[in-house]
């Protein structure tokens, strides 16, 4: 019943959608918190890169299942998607509903954008959550109404344990575009200095600062779960102003435990069996709102994106 109801609003919704009036060459205002102004400095040792125009839905919305609890991943997703829609004017979106003729901050468009990021999560293999790998899946069929147009498109994602200079890279492919972030929640494992992972988040990067081969990162982000009206009202129904949100990176090697997960395949139940343990980089995620005396914010990768539109 939710996912046809769901379907509903979205038909009903993109047809208003296609009425909005044309939209200027770039609409900052539907992106990051004004003032913006977009900064592209990769000279040198250090590197400096802010874009604008990256919006900053909430996922937390009636509608989706557990009102939106774990649809993190979309919501960030959606933030590139307006991004690119908006500031590149690329022809994003699903059948007839189209990115770039979409509003959050516009309560009108508020339903479209929510079923919006239901269909991504779909997309993406939505089962209570959503990994990476399905994201970029998601970002490829949201954008194929553009490579019918003649636009390339390409994605990739870039671990922090497997990427040389890994916050150079990310200012490079922020450079290009919004990029989507992940880090887990580590409690201490079971040997004394060891963690283990206990959850996630995926947010929107939006500037970075910082340098090459580097140790630590400041960056700005797009939190689709954190804003000063949660819980309050009608905020399950209403889109919250945008922010950017502060938070350092620095680089750290830590010991991991990998519980070990049981095969549905097999008589033995091999959940009970010892985990592993392995040295893996991640890069330590801290900042005014993100604030736990539980866990730790390790950060562990990124996915990017990049568009360009028809030569000639």
């Amino acid at each position: 019943m939710l996912r046809n109801a769901l379907l509903a609003a979205l038909a009903t919704t993109a047809v208003s959608a296609l009425a909005l009036p044309g939209l200027a060459a770039a609409d900052p205002v539907l992106g990051t918190p004004p003032p913006c102004v977009k900064v592209s400095d990769l000279a040198g040792a250090d590197f400096d890169v802010k874009q604008c125009g990256v919006s900053d839905v909430d996922q937390f919305r009636a509608g989706l299942e557990g009102n939106g609890n774990a649809h993190c991943g979309p919501a960030s997703l959606y933030n590139v998607l307006h991004f690119w829609g908006h500031e590149k004017k690329a022809p994003v979106g699903w059948l007839s509903t189209k990115v770039g003729a979409l509003d959050p901050k516009d309560p009108a468009d508020y339903t479209v954008v929510g079923n919006s990021i239901w269909r991504i999560g779909v997309d993406a293999k939505y089962d209570g959550g959503t990994n990476m790998t399905n994201l970029r899946t998601a970002w490829n069929i949201a954008t194929q109404p553009a490579r019918n147009a003649g636009w390339a498109t390409a994605t990739d994602w870039a671990s922090t344990h497997t990427t040389d200079d890994w916050s150079g890279t990310l200012a490079k492919r922020l450079n290009q575009g919004p990029v989507q972030l992940v880090y887990g929640r580590y409690a201490p494992g079971p040997r004394a200095g060891s963690l283990e992972r206990t959850g996630g988040h995926i947010v929107t990067v939006v500037s970075a600062k910082g340098s090459f081969d580097g140790n630590t990162v400041q960056l700005k982000l797009a939190d689709p779960g954190r804003a000063l009206d949660h819980g309050q009202d009608d905020y399950l129904y209403t889109q919250s102003a945008y922010e950017s949100l502060d938070v350092t990176l620095e680089r750290k090697t830590i010991v991991e435990h990998i519980a070990a997960k049981d095969d549905a395949n097999t008589p033995a139940d091999e959940s009970l069996l010892p985990g592993t343990y392995r040295n893996v980089v991640r890069w330590e995620l801290t900042g005014p709102r993100y604030v736990s005396t539980k866990t730790r914010q390790m950060v562990e990768g990124f996915n990017w994106f990049v568009m360009s539109p028809p030569v000639g």
